[in-house]
């Protein structure tokens, strides 16, 4: 009889994991986008809804959570076959731009 693992079966990665990093602390620093979603904010802040990023910096995992119209703009034109991709965030006319 086979054994499960022999099927060579993976569990999907459905959550977003790791501990959640505030924007300032990924500012003008490479980091990869893994995926993201664009999802209701608990704040009533711009459009009210918020852009959750599954980012990888220094090989750890993080989640950012972010308000910026410019980012969710920004990431939502990224074609879905250019995910993991590498970019630095930073501050350009006083907004968090990919770059």
């Amino acid at each position: 009889m086979i054994s499960f693992k022999d099927l060579g079966i993976e569990a999907p990665e459905t959550g977003y994991i790791g501990d959640k990093i505030k924007l300032n602390k990924i500012l003008n620093e490479l980091i990869v986008v893994h995926r993201f979603k664009i999802e209701p904010s608990k704040f009533e802040k711009g459009d009210g809804k918020r852009l959750v990023l599954q980012i990888e910096k220094n090989g750890t995992k993080y989640i950012l959570f972010t308000s910026s119209t410019t980012l969710k703009d920004m990431i939502q034109k990224v074609p879905s076959s250019h995910f993991p991709f590498e970019t630095v965030i930073k501050m350009i006319d006083e907004r968090p731009q990919f770059t």
